[in-house]
């Protein structure tokens, strides 16, 4: 977590040349690049801004909302419940549940999908 914090602070650094002379056109400053202390300020700035919006942005991209389920379907499968061969579904995301790391994942015939797909209802996850 730190190196990604370190690095996001490095990113925001980045931003620092395009800021200076942003700066400087803006006060009128004789100097095209900006002053010392236009840069120093970027700089400053940027590092502010970093330790900010580092956990701004966090929350932003990894709050979770799903609108419509995530589902895998193979041919060819084997219903872990009724041992019928043919298509397979598996729930893989929806709000309240998170199978993506799933080191066996289980795929159910039509029907038993169905009934599963009941019983996550009732337990609180949304799947339509």
């Amino acid at each position: 977590m730190i190196r990604r914090y370190l690095l996001y602070l490095l990113r925001w650094q980045l931003s620092t040349p395009i800021l200076a002379p942003v700066i400087a056109w803006f006060k009128h400053s004789s100097n095209p690049f900006g002053t010392r202390e236009d840069w120093i300020g970027s700089a400053v700035a940027n590092i502010i801004g970093g330790l900010i919006f580092f956990w701004v942005d966090r929350f932003i991209f990894t709050t979770k909302k799903f609108d419509d389920p995530i589902w895998h379907v193979r041919d060819d499968m084997c219903c872990v419940d009724c041992g019928a061969t043919g298509r397979g579904y598996r729930l893989v995301q929806a709000e309240n549940y998170d199978r993506t790391s799933d080191k066996s994942p289980q795929y159910r015939c039509e029907s038993c999908s169905q009934r599963k797909a009941e019983e996550l209802r009732d337990s609180g996850v949304s799947v339509p």
